[in-house]
């Protein structure tokens, strides 16, 4: 990092504000603030705002609490059931996915024997063939995020 010995000071003052440091950085942070006064005057301005802010009363409507552990439980609860649904999603899928892969020979077979009875181009049994594993595929999507979209609504 590129900082400057008075970047950084800012930075680690803040820091120490807030999680606090570690003892090496406070060392630091102690011997520039003993060096240079703007530092140190920044310093002690932060620490006088912060002291006013605290001092600020503020009112908090009853019940606010409570209702905000609701709505988190109620939160979690349909986070584990999403989850849940998800994990049951990618097990389909990846059913889906192998009976794709041994079935296609087969259906490959289905299409050619119906492209020899119909006289149909290759071009459009590869057309069909591709829709075969592609339709399925694209209705589960919509379906997909269909449901997210109503799980984020609600």
């Amino acid at each position: 990092m590129n900082d400057t010995p008075h970047a950084r000071a800012q930075r680690l003052f803040s820091q120490s504000l807030i999680e606090g440091l570690a003892p090496a950085e406070q060392s630091w942070l102690d011997a520039h603030l003993r060096e240079c006064a703007a530092c140190t005057r920044e310093a002690a301005q932060t620490s006088e705002l912060l002291s006013a802010m605290r001092s600020v009363p503020v009112v908090v409507p009853t019940g606010l609490a409570a209702r905000t552990q609701l709505k988190v439980r109620l939160r979690a609860q349909q986070k584990g059931a999403a989850s849940a649904s998800d994990a049951l999603l990618w097990i389909m899928t990846g059913a889906s996915w192998l009976l794709g892969v041994f079935s296609a020979p087969l259906v490959w077979r289905g299409f050619a024997w119906i492209g020899e009875r119909t006289n149909l181009p290759k071009p459009v049994l590869e057309l069909g063939f591709v829709m075969w594993w592609a339709v399925p595929a694209l209705v589960a999507l919509a379906v997909v995020l269909h449901q997210r979209a109503a799980s984020s609504r609600g």
